[in-house]
């Protein structure tokens, strides 16, 4: 969707930022707890583990601190109890609003989190009200410099990728979530670096959104990014990169 890749762009730069100041790496360290205690802590037979590992792994998470987040999910070492949490809702211009939450007070959390879309000119909705416009997909962002349309697209259809757009400045590859680790490897195997390789909810439509508008539903994004419960946020608004990139500028 347009805008898409360039939002993903301005959170990645984002999230760097944020793990100099430690903050990313509070997020990943629930993630890698929860994971373990869901499914064991060996990567190899884990997947979601695996997955949340080489994001840490690119946020440049020193490995003491993965396997500590790991040793608590499978109870080796004491640690909070976390609760997986979906939030559903609504910013300006009707654009829908997923927010993925990590939690050991979800009271707490859901109360601050309709909070923020209140203050932001959204609302928060129950759930399932937004949810069925998502699809969960493997995402890759790679810059085209790196490598000619042709022989990426080889490639990634040959790994299961669905769907490989082409920007100004990026390739972007879709695949379904159960073939995103087998995409990773074939990617890997040419020497193809990533800028961001995740799992991601992408939306069915999106809806348009300019001026003040794009403004404001940004801002409720953001807000609700930086909320410490929130590990992450998706939204079905096509926002001109121009803007977006206005806008990030701004709050830079």
């Amino acid at each position: 969707m347009s805008g898409h890749s360039k939002w993903a762009g301005i959170k990645h730069k984002k999230a760097a930022q944020d793990a100099k100041r430690g903050r990313i790496f509070t997020k990943l360290i629930r993630e890698i707890t929860v994971a373990a205690r869901a499914g064991g802590g060996i990567p190899e037979t884990n997947a979601a583990l695996r997955a949340v590992i080489d994001r840490a792994k690119d946020a440049n998470m020193p490995q003491d601190n993965v396997e500590k987040a790991i040793k608590k999910g499978t109870g080796e070492l004491p640690g909070v109890t976390y609760e997986e949490c979906m939030f559903e809702g609504y910013a300006a211009g009707g654009v829908a609003i997923l927010v993925e939450a990590l939690t050991d007070n979800k009271n707490r959390t859901s109360a601050e989190i309709r909070n923020i879309f209140s203050k932001k000119g959204g609302n928060l909705a129950g759930g399932g009200s937004v949810a069925w416009m998502f699809n969960k997909k493997g995402y890759v962002l790679i810059d085209k410099s790196l490598i000619g349309e042709d022989e990426l697209f080889s490639i990634s259809v040959d790994a299961g990728a669905e769907d490989v757009k082409t920007g100004e400045k990026n390739y972007e590859v879709f695949c379904d979530s159960k073939d995103f680790e087998n995409l990773k490897k074939a990617l890997k195997s040419k020497g193809i670096n990533w800028e961001i390789a995740e799992l991601t909810m992408v939306p069915t439509s999106t809806i348009k959104v300019t001026g003040s508008q794009a403004r404001q539903v940004l801002s409720l994004a953001e807000t609700l990014e930086d909320h410490e419960d929130a590990q992450k946020v998706y939204a079905n608004f096509d926002i001109p990169d121009e803007i977006l990139e206005e806008l990030a500028g701004e709050s830079s």
